[in-house]
């Protein structure tokens, strides 16, 4: 869910596979917009003896567009190296691990961040940065917190990275949702009924590696100012995430290992949640996670007609009769996925990209962090969220459905009322992994192998 495993081809190579983006102007340092994308899908905490790690053999990158045409116009890439301290243990750790430097590690991963304006050369920005250990467990891992404290790096310029394990900030009923698009809370009203039950969090206990960084505002405006009028184009940045491998992997029977081989071509990528879950059909995924944002008007009839629409009818009979007989093409759902919202739909807001359709996530960098954060975002009066960029409590889920039932398209069409169940959907979920955090990388620790409880006796 989210992007979690959302394409064949992807879901058979997670170390590659994005599963999150977020993008916001950080609470903290609101002269900064912190960017957070995940990788490697439904890791459990205790998955030793060989934990969890970004590939030597993966270019991961955080994309920026600010000039109106959907194409990069700032890239940020990540190459990680792991060094192998003793090859004649199978242990991860020889003992305690008490700091990202300690020996007793086995594993230990660098990383260096390099950075492209445009087309220009590659820059080097920095080089042996650490990343933290996973959450093995009280005894290997003491004392988590001061792991992530060690591994936010200062690389000059007021940017900051990280990148290592955390816990998963998403929430989702994955069991219920992909079993005929279930709703516990409502479940006595689906086609096939039963009673109403607590939505339950498929997420929960689950781990993601993440890669952040806050970047001053500044350094992303095309105009290299401070974005302060959220009326002003120049105040909106269109974001998205991307993984990369060589043409051809080959093993080598002498290492016992691939080897990479020809260019680097881009294998999955990410900017709003649940597009190419959701909106692209299973035939064109695997060719959608390795186009560029720039070509998505192929997939804008996918938005304007989107499958769930017609489906929740289906599915819930009688309860969504209005959206039933809606038939115009959904604008109101191409503007927020495809080119951001023009000036005068929403008072005081606008999030364009431009014309150009592209699943970017659009953030508005002049529109300030809430004092009060509500968790459905926009369609719940607050501008500083979802669907304008992303944070983590953002209720993902909900919105969506919301907004595929009905609820924006008055936004564009006042004469269209929504189904009363429109306003209401859920999936009764909310984050019951590890809080996050009130400073940067924000998102939470990653839950230990030995704290988490694996799941408990299966049901029929």
């Amino acid at each position: 869910m989210s992007s979690h495993r959302e394409a064949p081809e992807i879901a058979k190579d997670p170390v590659a596979d994005n599963t999150d983006l977020y993008a916001f102007v950080s609470p903290d340092a609101p002269d900064k917009v912190t960017i957070i994308a995940n990788f490697i899908p439904l890791q459990s905490p205790f998955g030793g003896p060989n934990f969890f790690e970004f590939g030597d053999d993966v270019w991961y990158a955080i994309h920026i567009t600010n000039g109106g045409s959907a194409t990069t116009d700032i890239t940020y890439r990540f190459h990680f190296s792991t060094h192998v301290r003793n090859k004649n243990t199978f242990l991860y750790n020889t003992g305690p691990i008490a700091n990202i430097k300690d020996p007793n590690w086995n594993r230990p991963q660098f990383y260096r961040v390099v950075r492209r304006l445009g087309k220009s050369n590659w820059k080097l920005l920095a080089k042996g940065l650490r990343v933290p250990p996973v959450n093995v467990g009280p005894r290997s891992t003491p004392d988590y917190e001061h792991f992530t404290q060690q591994a936010v790096h200062d690389i000059g310029d007021g940017v900051k990275v990280f990148a290592g394990q955390r816990t998963d900030a998403f929430f989702a009923d994955l069991g219920s949702i992909f079993d005929l698009g279930t709703l516990r809370p409502f479940e006595h009203l689906h086609l096939i009924p039963s009673a109403d039950a607590v939505g339950q969090n498929g997420l929960q206990g689950l781990n993601v590696h993440t890669i952040a960084i806050q970047i001053p505002k500044k350094h992303l405006t095309k105009g290299g100012k401070n974005p302060t009028n959220p009326m002003d184009a120049n105040s909106v940045i269109g974001v998205w995430a991307s993984a990369y491998r060589q043409r051809s992997r080959v093993f080598d029977e002498a290492s016992g290992s691939y080897k990479g081989h020809g260019s680097w071509v881009q294998v999955s990528r990410l900017a709003n949640p649940l597009f190419n879950e959701v909106i692209v059909p299973v035939g064109q995924k695997d060719e959608w996670n390795a186009s560029l944002p720039h070509n998505d008007k192929e997939y804008a009839p996918r938005v304007l007609h989107p499958e769930l629409g017609t489906l929740l009818p289906v599915l819930y009979p009688g309860v969504f009769p209005k959206l039933k007989a809606y038939t115009k093409p959904r604008v109101d759902l191409a503007a927020v996925l495809l080119t951001g919202i023009p000036a005068g739909v929403v008072k005081g807001f606008q999030n364009t990209t431009g014309p150009t359709q592209a699943d970017l996530l659009r953030l508005n960098m002049a529109i300030p962090p809430a004092s009060k954060p509500n968790r459905f975002g926009l369609i719940g009066g607050d501008a500083a969220g979802f669907p304008n960029g992303r944070r983590l409590g953002d209720d993902i889920v909900a919105i969506e459905l919301r907004a595929i039932a009905g609820v924006t398209i008055p936004l564009v069409d006042p004469s269209f009322t929504p189904d009363a169940a429109a306003a209401l959907l859920t999936d009764g979920t909310h984050n019951t992994n590890n809080k996050q955090l009130k400073h940067f990388p924000y998102i939470g620790n990653p839950r230990g192998g030995y704290q988490t409880t694996p799941a408990g006796k299966p049901t029929s």
